[in-house]
């Protein structure tokens, strides 16, 4: 794309306008929110966010604050009070990588998250979205903020798909030629066009009667067309390594701090193979640990 050039199919005026008047009151949102936890709790919202429901992650992000309200008080913390706490998030090893982190931040960053995008970058578990969305959303500094809700306003405003492609840096890329050069409007911008993702150009059922972007989107322009869907599928999480997983974690937090018999651990599993591998997968992602015949969360 040539410099200074801005590509059509999402103009920032009509989309901050949208956001700024429909947009849901979310904690993280809350001016009263960055006062109380700053930058810490916008990274804490950000890894619970990953993959999991916004309805889910409210109620846990409030409880995790509330006992862990500094990356220094979470570095304080055992492993095996950080996954108990992580409860049903799912995907608890974010749970390690989030305390990993509070450990970083304490040591290197005397307690403070860092601001720059490449010091975000080395801290455990944290990726370009989310170390982006702490200097953006927390700090105010000017950057693209793509997320899976993102690309997909991207890909139908501007490339005219009906589905992204495979995330790459082209993304990045493409969401930067379209931000406004002021930093506050660029920081709503990257909200309102995540907010549009999230609740009106759903994969599923885009309400594009709704959309602020319906006047210029491409994909609409061209009649909507199904231009193909290779993004990658979830296995189905009933009867699914996953699902023997959590179970396992279930007993293991039920029965915190003791430890459990190996083969006291969900023994009704119908598959005993699996069982054994969710166990075995636990322990090697530092779920969960074995002392001979007993297991328990990490010490």
């Amino acid at each position: 794309m040539p410099p200074n050039t801005r590509p059509t199919g999402a103009p920032s005026a009509s989309l901050i306008e949208w956001y700024r008047r429909t947009a849901r009151e979310l904690p993280w949102r809350r001016s009263d929110f960055h006062d109380d936890y700053g930058a810490w709790g916008t990274l804490v919202s950000e890894f619970m966010l990953q993959q999991t429901p916004v309805s889910r992650v409210i109620p846990h992000l409030k409880a995790w604050l509330e006992r862990w309200p500094t990356p220094a008080a979470l570095a304080s913390a055992t492993p095996a009070e950080v996954v108990q706490q992580w409860a049903n998030l799912g995907y608890p090893r974010r749970a390690l990588w989030l305390h990993r982190a509070a450990i970083e931040v304490t040591e290197r960053h005397g307690g403070v998250v860092p601001r720059d995008v490449d010091a975000l970058l080395r801290l455990s578990g944290i990726g370009d979205y989310t170390a982006r969305a702490v200097a953006v959303f927390s700090y105010g500094d000017r950057h693209p903020v793509v997320d899976t809700n993102t690309r997909r306003v991207l890909a139908r405003s501007v490339l005219g798909q009906a589905h992204p492609g495979s995330p790459s840096r082209r993304d990045l890329e493409l969401m930067e030629s379209l931000l406004p050069a002021d930093d506050v409007e660029s920081a709503v911008y990257n909200a309102a066009a995540m907010e549009l993702g999230a609740t009106v150009c759903t994969a599923r059922r885009p309400r594009c009667e709704s959309c602020p972007l319906l006047g210029t989107c491409a994909w609409v322009a061209a009649g909507r067309p199904d231009t193909g869907d290779n993004r990658r599928r979830q296995a189905a999480f009933e009867g699914s390594d996953r699902q023997a997983r959590g179970a396992v974690l279930r007993v293991l937090r039920a029965a915190s701090p003791d430890s459990v018999p190996t083969d006291a651990v969900v023994p009704e599993w119908p598959d005993a193979l699996q069982r054994d591998r969710a166990i075995d997968s636990l322990i090697a992602d530092g779920l969960a640990e074995a002392d001979g015949d007993m297991l328990s969360l990490p010490r």
